[in-house]
């Protein structure tokens, strides 16, 4: 572990696997105090596990970002840890593609309940905190699939869109608060494992072809947070040379 810079209290939701996990990684060996959160908790404790050993400062708690109670609990556990908190990236997010014909109606509300209502959670359980601090940093993972609308992804689409509209929102209205968008082209991850229409499935594979490594996001969310407090990333969008979307 290399604390290269000024040691923070982050958090950080869908940290059990792919971007999240990534995340995790590369602010511990930074010297951040990370909170990690999932539904997962035994991918939890052995991350943890691994990078406390390494020399890291982490916390962790099982979460449902779902949950607005439960994500206030996470915040609070980050709170009593640290006394602080001084960013939150909202990661977690799920991708059950389909054509709308398809009717997979559940599928819809999984999408909105956990890309948007998830990210809002998180907003709500630390926004109250970083205003009382003055100041903090949110950092949101949208996709490109919240600049260009695609087959089977309408769905997925509108809430990564919801997700830039949300956090620009936030940014005009708190100049003591940064924001930052992550917008990630093709990236390895368990994201395309919840694809249950077999047409679309089909479709990513071949997408997913020239998929960039998740540590190329975490990298792009390190940078937004290593800025100084005056600078505000508002937006990184990171994809794969090879892809065209």
């Amino acid at each position: 572990m290399s604390n290269t810079t000024e040691s923070k209290v982050i958090l950080i939701t869908g940290a059990s696997s792919g971007i999240g996990e990534s995340t995790a990684r590369l602010l511990a060996e930074k010297g951040h105090h990370l909170v990690i959160g999932a539904r997962r908790t035994e991918r939890l404790e052995s991350l943890a596990t691994e990078l406390r050993a390494a020399g890291g400062s982490v916390e962790y708690r099982q979460l449902d970002v779902t949950d607005l109670s439960d994500v206030q609990a996470f915040a609070n556990f980050a709170l009593e840890k640290h006394g602080r908190i001084d960013a939150i990236v909202n990661n977690a997010g799920v991708m059950p593609l389909s054509p709308l014909e398809a009717l997979k109606i559940d599928e819809w509300n999984q999408m909105i309940d956990v890309n948007i209502r998830g990210v809002l959670h998180g907003i709500a359980a630390t926004l109250p905190v970083m205003k009382k601090q003055g100041g903090g940093q949110v950092i949101n993972v949208s996709s490109i699939g919240g600049h260009a609308t695609f087959p089977t992804a309408a769905v997925y689409c509108a809430t990564k869109y919801a997700v830039i509209a949300i956090s620009e929102g936030l940014r005009q209205e708190n100049t003591d608060i940064r924001v930052t968008v992550i917008s990630p082209g093709v990236t390895t991850s368990e994201l395309a494992h919840t694809i249950t229409d077999e047409s679309a499935a089909k479709a990513m594979d071949s997408f997913r072809e020239v998929a960039i490594p998740a540590s190329a996001i975490a990298r792009a969310i390190s940078f937004a947070i290593d800025q100084p407090a005056d600078v505000d990333v508002s937006e990184i969008i990171v994809r794969p040379t090879a892809s065209p979307y």
